[in-house]
């Protein structure tokens, strides 16, 4: 992947629905070379689909939020389990350091996403966790 392949990625995540045709014209490049290069990414799995990113305010969940928890001893695999059972859970990563796992939270208002985390706290085998509401979301 080169400079012109970073840019073509850039134009496409402001706007998967550009025109091959805008592209070429942006990147000084013939539409026949973009096309290619756009085959070529999704090909070797560089660009693996395309998606529709709606106004967070359109969205029904409009509380979102990041919960880093810390697991007790060897407990991580049932945790994951009962975190994917809960549907307040939009995400889940497991990380390094002081922090085991990372989960994106969702909920309509207030008092349904403390019951989200009141139902998460009460997961066997959490020792603790730190929450940070989303304020705002930025693009990349």
């Amino acid at each position: 992947m080169n400079d012109t392949d970073r840019q073509l990625l850039s134009l496409l995540r402001d706007d998967a629905r550009i025109s091959v045709t805008e592209l070429a014209r942006i990147l000084r490049l013939s539409r026949a070379t973009v096309q290619s290069r756009i085959s070529k990414l999704e090909e070797t799995g560089v660009i693996t689909g395309y998606t529709v990113k709606l106004k967070p305010s359109s969205e029904a969940h409009r509380i979102r939020a990041w919960t880093s928890i810390a697991v007790e001893g060897n407990k991580a695999a049932a945790v994951i389990k009962a975190l994917r059972g809960e549907p307040g859970v939009a995400a889940l990563h497991t990380t390094n350091g002081r922090w085991d796992i990372a989960a994106e939270l969702r909920a309509d208002n207030l008092e349904l996403f403390d019951q989200v985390l009141g139902r998460i706290r009460k997961i066997d085998g959490i020792a603790n966790t730190e929450t940070s509401i989303l304020l705002s979301t930025h693009k990349v």
